[in-house]
């Protein structure tokens, strides 16, 4: 039977029409199943700064793309069992054993070595936005939010302990933290407990690092370190009681900057140390009156730079060794 052309031509599009209908309908279904996933028995849903993932109830195999988290995550009872960290570079001292077995996943993480650790949740952040995609292929990933400048470590500990569900265990390290800054305000003769008085320890302490890149640089009341000193009640040098994160390059004729009744001193790497000896053996250097009355000390930046509660408690443990046990 011959079929005009005309009708010939219907059915081709008829049937156009029904495939496209078809199609679109499935992708509507499959599209609807994923957005309407829930939280089964082995996972639930978290919500974080990319959009929303179901983790595992209890993950055991976290991989930390950030050094600020990999600590957060520790001192929540959690050992990740890799972390982005400086090649080559030893975890911190302050850490001691806590992080023994974890793998340095280098700077930048190494996607194919990623892959070969299984791990079954990844805490990535949102400056690396660009490798989210494949992140998602490897494990369950979550975003955190790093905002320039950094978040308070606080704020951190919170949301990763929502993450985690270690809400319980974010209070006992907050106010563990506080309780701990009563006991050195105690031990400094600092009284705040009266809002007449609301007495500051008549010291300037002064906190500086030396870093090969950066120059000399302080630090204000919106870095961490700083935030720890505002909150034992520590009075700061006039250049360092200003509202900001740090303040770099700090030339040597400017080293008054730096000084103060004590100065904490730390240094970024080698190339920091020898650019400290260096800044030693200048005459500026030897005319601060802190370098006069011996009362320079030096750190580890590890800890002093750090976003972390773990290593708030070990500026706490320097200043209760410097500042109360040192005569």
């Amino acid at each position: 039977m011959k079929i005009p052309l005309r009708h010939l031509t219907y059915l081709l599009l008829l049937g156009v029409l029904t495939f496209t209908l078809a199609s679109a309908c499935s992708l509507n279904i499959k599209h609807s199943v994923i957005s309407s996933k829930q939280p089964t028995e082995n996972c639930r849903i978290v919500q974080h700064a990319t959009g929303e993932t179901c983790i595992s109830l209890n993950p055991q195999r976290v991989v930390t793309l950030w050094g600020g988290t990999f600590r957060t995550v520790l001192a929540l009872g959690i050992k990740p069992i890799a972390s982005v960290w400086i090649p080559g570079e030893p975890f911190p001292k302050h850490l001691g054993d806590k992080a023994d077995g974890v793998e340095n996943l280098g700077s930048e993480p190494n996607l194919e070595r990623l892959l070969l650790l299984k791990p079954d949740l990844i805490l990535s952040n949102t400056r690396l936005q660009n490798i989210y995609t494949q992140l998602t292929n490897i494990a369950p990933t979550v975003v955190m939010d790093l905002p320039i400048p950094l978040p308070s470590w606080q704020k951190h500990l919170e949301d990763v302990a929502k993450i985690l569900d270690k809400e319980q265990e974010n209070k006992q390290l907050v106010n563990a933290y506080w309780q701990r800054i009563e006991q050195l305000k105690q031990a400094l003769g600092i009284d705040v407990a009266s809002a007449k008085e609301n007495r500051r320890l008549p010291m300037q302490v002064s906190v500086a690092t030396v870093d090969q890149t950066y120059g000399i640089y302080t630090y204000g009341k919106k870095h961490p370190t700083g935030a720890v000193l505002n909150d034992i009640g520590l009075q700061r040098p006039p250049a360092q009681s200003g509202d900001f994160f740090t303040r770099s390059n700090i030339s040597y004729e400017n080293l008054s900057e730096i000084d103060g009744d004590v100065l904490f001193l730390s240094y970024r790497e080698e190339a920091g140390k020898e650019a400290l000896e260096k800044l030693q053996q200048n005459p500026l250097w030897q005319k601060l009156k802190v370098v006069q009355q011996n009362r320079v000390y030096l750190v580890d930046s590890d800890h002093w730079y750090a976003f972390d509660v773990l290593a708030m408690n070990a500026v706490i443990d320097d200043l209760f060794k410097y500042l109360v046990n040192t005569p």
